[in-house]
């Protein structure tokens, strides 16, 4: 073959048609160009595997291999060292129908997290729910940690003590949208509404009663231990539902309210969609 192509001014293909040899017997693949580079490539994507074509190339910089970046990208991609995007954990995502009215208790509860400190400045953190109908607080959890599958815990409890809920309404938090939240709102079948981000206005009623807790009791007290906080927060949440007087309910309080509620056998979610709101409301707590 070689002294065919060198005693003849013809081509490598037409040689093999000529002598009858198949052209990939002949052909072989060229070594990679660049030896070099690939090898202190691949050593800097072995120490490295996070890094990009653009960290590589400033990392072999710094070794005095310099080249423009198309050329660096495309020894990058021919050596196979692109980095694998890492995929997001399942979350739960939630009901996309529009939120019910709260117009009677257990419609929907909403729910957030608020941080303080007690001790040495050591962080805990208060799981707060509330009925939005009544605005009355169902619970004040206080803890160090508080997972999704304790919150899950928690609503278990609620709902043996007040009922389930028609939907929930949270922010996107990582609590809020574990798999333990996931399964929870599935097997209960709870409607689960997550607000957009960047919006608290979306879950106003809790995002008031937040105010009124940090204003009230977070900013007034100083907490020993972890104990002495959740003392504090059931006194708190105590006066909050039972003695303090809420504007949207007519100056009356959530347990008023609730109980109005239960009394009145004739009202109907039917008659309650009819019906004028905090207007009508204050006209069922006056009695």
């Amino acid at each position: 073959m070689l002294k065919v192509l060198g005693g003849f001014q013809i081509s490598q293909r037409r040689a093999c048609v000529l002598i009858g040899v198949d052209p990939k017997t002949v052909r072989r693949e060229r070594p990679p160009d660049h030896g070099a580079i690939r090898v202190a490539m691949r050593e800097v994507a072995g120490k490295r595997r996070r890094f990009g074509y653009r960290r590589i190339g400033v990392m072999l910089e710094r070794q005095g291999l310099i080249m423009n970046h198309k050329k660096l990208y495309r020894i990058y991609r021919e050596e196979g060292l692109s980095v694998r995007r890492r995929r997001g954990r399942k979350r739960a995502r939630g009901s996309r129908t529009p939120m019910p009215v709260p117009l009677i208790p257990g419609a929907r509860w909403s729910m957030d997290f608020v941080s303080d400190t007690f001790g040495a400045s050591r962080k805990f953190r208060i799981l707060a729910i509330n009925d939005d109908c009544c605005r009355e607080n169902l619970c004040l959890v206080g803890d160090t940690s508080i997972s999704g599958a304790r919150v899950a815990r928690e609503l278990d409890t609620l709902v043996r003590l007040y009922g389930k809920p028609a939907c929930i309404v949270s922010d996107n938090g990582t609590e809020f949208t574990s798999r333990a939240i996931l399964e929870w709102a599935g097997k209960n079948k709870v409607e689960w509404h997550y607000i957009d981000p960047g919006k608290p206005q979306q879950n106003g009623f809790i995002e008031s009663f937040n105010g009124s807790l940090r204003d009230e009791l977070l900013n007034e007290e100083l907490f020993d231990s972890l104990a002495d906080a959740r003392r504090k927060l059931a006194i708190w949440r105590y006066d909050y539902n039972n003695v303090r007087p809420h504007s949207s309910l007519g100056n009356r309080t959530p347990a008023q309210a609730r109980r109005a509620f239960e009394q009145d056998e004739s009202i109907t979610p039917d008659a309650l969609v009819q019906a004028q709101g905090p207007s009508y409301l204050t006209a069922r707590l006056s009695l």
